[in-house]
């Protein structure tokens, strides 16, 4: 498994990456999709814990 540093410059060069092959439009879209992934999986992930932890 990769250490925190090595995980941020795989993002770091993911990004550098999509941002040399698309579109100031294109990379607007994935960057708002992609925020909204990531507040869902939060979102799920906090109901998880505060809803269905309690049924044990």
């Amino acid at each position: 498994m990769m250490n925190s540093c090595e995980w941020t410059a795989s993002i770091t060069a993911l990004a550098n990456t999509l941002a040399g092959k698309l579109t100031p439009e294109e990379l607007n879209l994935l960057g708002a999709t992609l925020t909204q992934l990531a507040d869902t999986l939060f979102t799920i992930s906090a109901y998880r814990e505060a809803c269905e932890g309690t049924r044990e």
